[in-house]
């Protein structure tokens, strides 16, 4: 029965991540055999094993597991006592919230996968950022709802240009999407810029949804605002979880909270009680967990990691901003930078997934093109790997850009 052919969905058909066509084009080119591959282009900050999980983190889901007491369902929002710790970890002080204000999810996307269909149906649009983490535009696609991308301006680190952002406010539009800090770009927004931002979205009475899974991850001389604790009046779905501050992205573990004073969201609310259901949430162990995660996990944990992501990041921004045909936007926070690549001081090369191809197949140096989150002729490169790992990769970086420079 050859000729038997079952057919997919037109929602399956339309659920693509944009990075998978540049990644099977670049890979297509190889690495070369003759160097190890070095990898800056991976968002897990356990893959090289220099970062390691708090015996804390690790202590937690080994006391869960021993006690044999989570090992059937929980409420598809998540267990009350692991709610709870969560809104405790993360109350504005201005404004407290309750566990009945936390729904946990699987990982931060599974958050972003309750937060989106919860305010947009299909036809609506939502403003993303731009350059922006790809898996939001392949959660709208699949749900029908249309992407707006607004731009995060490189001249002014990566602030939102908040006029071109109103120019695409229309009658579907849900929602504004922030990622803060960001992802790619490193970047780490001001209080002052948010509370513009919370202006406009105010103005156009539109609910935000504000990605900080990167939350407190700033390095020094930059300050992590949460977004809430500026909002007197726009509600919010706060995305979080502790896939990266906790070095557990395999644990899938993540929430929403739903920050919202002057009850704006009640439907959003049971929508996204409702939408918990498909999943019946995450792993209860995890879960059982999070309250000694949140509440013993020392601060000289957090300061380690995060001085070490610092140190990384300004050793590569410091490097690589000597080689005259990039750009290097200044990394603020969390575990990446942005690149810009000045093609006119550069030969046979057409753009930035142009640049990433050769770089792998001549340099085994793996980075990802800014073509991966809308922003043409950039790359992005991750600050986890060990020092050494970085230096290599950076000389080899400068041998490549030495070949190629016009």
């Amino acid at each position: 029965m050859s000729d038997w052919k079952v057919p997919t969905t037109s929602v399956a058909k339309r659920t693509t991540n944009p990075i998978r066509l540049i990644i099977e084009q670049m890979r297509a080119a190889g690495m070369n055999p003759d160097k190890d591959t070095i990898s800056l282009s991976i968002g897990d900050p356990t893959v090289f094993g220099n970062l390691d999980p708090h015996s804390n983190v690790r202590d937690a889901l080994s006391e869960s597991v021993a006690n044999g007491k989570r090992h059937g369902y929980a409420h598809s929002c998540g267990l009350d006592h692991a709610r709870a710790a969560v809104a405790r970890s993360f109350s504005p002080a201005e404004h407290a919230i309750s566990a009945q204000d936390v729904i946990l999810a699987s990982g931060a996307s599974g958050a972003l996968e309750l937060a989106i269909p919860a305010l947009a149906d299909e036809g609506d649009n939502i403003l993303l950022p731009k350059p922006g983490f790809s898996l939001y535009e392949t959660i709208c696609g699949n749900h029908g709802v249309e992407c707006k991308f607004y731009t995060c301006d490189p001249e002014n680190n990566w602030e939102i240009d908040l006029e071109q952002l109103q120019s695409l406010v229309d009658g579907r539009t849900r929602a504004i999407l922030v990622n803060n800090p960001s992802n790619p770009c490193g970047s780490v927004f001001s209080a002052k810029h948010m509370v513009d931002l919370l202006a406009l979205a105010e103005k156009n009475r539109l609910p935000i949804i504000s990605d900080e899974i990167y939350a407190g991850m700033a390095f020094t001389g930059y300050n992590y605002v949460q977004l809430a604790s500026l909002s007197k009046n726009v509600p919010i779905l706060e995305i979080g979880g502790i896939a990266k501050r906790y070095l557990v992205p395999g644990w899938r573990l993540g929430w929403v909270l739903i920050h919202d004073r002057n009850n704006a969201l009640s439907e959003v609310r049971d929508g996204l009680f409702r939408l918990s259901t498909l999943i019946l949430g995450p792993n209860t162990h995890v879960q059982d967990a999070l309250p000694r995660i949140l509440e013993r996990t020392p601060q000289e944990f957090y300061d380690s990691v995060l001085g070490t992501l610092e140190e990384n990041a300004f050793f590569c921004a410091e490097r690589l901003s000597k080689i005259n045909c990039l750009n290097v936007i200044q990394p603020q926070g969390a575990m990446y930078m942005m690149v810009g690549i000045k093609l006119d001081a550069m030969k046979d090369i057409k753009d930035g997934v142009d640049f990433a191809s050769k770089l792998g197949q001549e340099q085994s140096v793996s980075v990802l093109p800014g073509e991966c989150f809308n922003f043409p002729n950039f790359f992005r490169i991750v600050t986890c790997p060990p020092k050494n790992k970085l230096q290599e990769a950076i000389t080899r970086i400068e041998e490549f850009c030495a070949k190629y420079q016009a």
